[in-house]
Formats: structure tokens, sequence, C-alpha cells
């Protein structure tokens, strides 16, 4: 059996994250590395190592997470704006193994990104 990834890790309370959201479907949580004021990951409960390995019983769960972010967004006080990110792969940015959404905001962003 494969470790634990560190979201498995606070989703399942073996460690402790700023939770902000919580339901049968997705974990929110504050970054601990946060790249804006308002900095939030969105996280499947269901592993899904790289988006590309989603399957399609699985659309519905990323609507979920993107609907939970955008109810997380108007709570947090975003209504100026704010962005949603989803890296895959270690040439994309993904760091951790496991998808998940960032909800950025506090800031204004530029374009292109990164």
């Amino acid at each position: 059996m494969a470790d634990k990834t560190i979201f498995e890790k606070i989703i399942d309370g073996d460690i402790e994250g700023d939770i902000v959201h919580r339901d049968e479907q997705v974990v929110a949580f504050r970054d601990v590395n946060p790249q804006a004021p308002t900095h939030i990951l969105v996280v499947p409960r269901k592993v899904i190592d790289r988006i590309e390995n989603m399957t399609a019983e699985d659309e519905a769960l990323v609507g979920h997470m993107v609907y939970v972010a955008t109810q997380i967004a108007q709570r947090e006080g975003l209504g100026n704006g704010y962005r949603l990110v989803m890296n895959n792969g270690r040439g994309g940015g993904q760091t951790v193994f496991h998808i998940h959404l960032h909800l950025m905001g506090g800031r204004s962003f530029g374009w292109p990104p990164g």
C-alpha cells in the first residue's frame, strides 16, 4: 500500500489542517504556503493522482469542487475576483499527486500566469 499523501493525512485527521469546509465529497483547507492573502485548497476525498486519471464518474466530483470553491470565495469576501487553479504533473507545477483546486484571492493576478 502506498504512503498517504499529505492531503489524505489532513482529510483523515492524522495531521491538523485549517479546515474551512468539509462534506461527503471534499475537504477544503488553508494552504500552509499561501501565494495570496486567501489561498485555500479544495481536495476530493477520493484520491485521483492526476487530472488525466479521472474517469467519467469523476465529472460530477470535479464540478462539486468548483461549486464549493465558489461558495467559500463568497464567504471569504472575494467578490472582487479570485483565481481557481488546478496544476497537473510536475511540469504543470503539481507537487502533491492528489488532484486539488487552488482558490486564491485578496490580491490582483497578472496574465499570463506563472
